[in-house]
């Protein structure tokens, strides 16, 4: 068995999980050979790309570096970080935009793509970038919502009394200062079509610490169901301090969902994606999707065919309780909702 990262590079161990989460933000790695030297890989420096690593830099927090076993080449947390040269292959079919996002505008970091629910890309920035990112390609700077104080965006939900759902997006809208995000659920409270918010983070994994006091109470006291939705591709990516940060995210009034992507030589066997589902519902989230890859440009090398993606499927419900099945899913540019496949 191949141990996880040595104590020493384990910052997350020797930390209250309520530390200061801008300071681990600010002391994630962003050099993919020190990353590498981290965990006794230094041979893996020659997969590395330079221009796909200057291209959507690494960065990487600690904590998650933690839960990365010291010495294996085939890790999946390390393999979903690390910018590699396949990333420099032109592959027929992955674009810049695979989702659609850009014809879906409507407003100022507003994505309107499904009956009923408003998307706001919050902001551009992440604690850790992952490599198969759809929106990895995105143009943050001229599109996100919180530029301004939020003014146009809420004032284009507003104006559309069919939204009922707002999401927050990005980047990752958990970025941003608690006191930012306030200032948006404060103009949202005054409008009265909007009945319900989400919140899609990657943070409680990848950076827990960012769950604390503060956060707390203004989820608390947010006047809608709040939906709270993760995102974790392995079953090694929960600990103990994810854990702790989940179930203070269940006490402040958030269901809490995982959508996770179905990833060749991360997830792509019946094994892994079971031990995803159950350490997921063990850490009292439900498996809600399993996206296949959004086709972008520099990610083929993610990619598992829809045959075989079936095939997983059909074998994990066959092996699990239905409620720890998520729903196989692909998002198609122009649809009104995701495609079941």
């Amino acid at each position: 068995m191949i141990p996880a990262a040595s104590p020493a590079l384990q910052p997350g161990a020797a930390r209250d999980h309520r530390s200061d989460w801008k300071r681990q933000w600010r002391e994630a790695v962003r050099d993919p050979r020190e990353l590498l030297s981290m965990l006794g890989l230094e041979t893996l420096a020659a997969t590395v790309s330079a221009p796909a690593a200057a291209a959507f830099a690494l960065r990487v927090p600690h904590a998650f570096i933690a839960r990365m076993r010291h010495g294996d080449r085939a890790d999946p947390l390390l393999r979903q970080v690390l910018p590699v040269l396949d990333e420099e292959r032109v592959v027929p079919g992955f674009v810049l935009d695979a989702v659609g996002d850009a014809a879906a505008r409507a407003g100022h970091g507003v994505i309107r793509k499904y009956r009923g629910r408003a998307l706001l890309v919050a902001t551009g920035s992440c604690a850790i970038n992952c490599r198969y990112c759809f929106r990895r390609h995105f143009p943050y700077a001229e599109q996100t919502a919180a530029a301004g104080n939020w003014r146009e965006a809420v004032a284009a939900i507003a104006a559309d009394p069919g939204i009922d759902e707002v999401i927050l997006s990005g980047g990752d809208p958990l970025s941003l200062s608690t006191a930012k995000l306030a200032e948006l659920t404060t103009a949202l409270a005054g409008i009265a079509h909007v009945r319900r918010l989400r919140i899609h983070s990657r943070l409680p994994v990848v950076l827990p610490a960012r769950v604390d006091d503060e956060l707390l109470a203004w989820l608390g006291a947010l006047p809608w169901p709040l939906a709270f939705v993760i995102h974790a591709n392995h079953g090694n990516e929960f600990d103990a301090e994810v854990d702790a940060a989940l179930a203070r995210l269940r006490g402040a009034g958030a269901t809490l969902f995982n959508q996770a992507v179905l990833l060749r030589g991360v997830n792509d066997s019946v094994d892994a994606l079971a031990a995803l589902s159950e350490r997921s519902w063990q850490a009292g989230v439900v498996p809600y999707y399993l996206h296949q890859l959004d086709r972008v440009a520099g990610t083929a090398h993610f990619e598992v065919d829809d045959a075989r993606a079936r095939e997983l499927h059909q074998a994990l419900a066959a092996r699990l309780s239905g409620y720890l099945v998520p729903r196989l899913v692909r998002e198609v540019a122009g649809d009104e909702g995701k495609r079941p496949l």
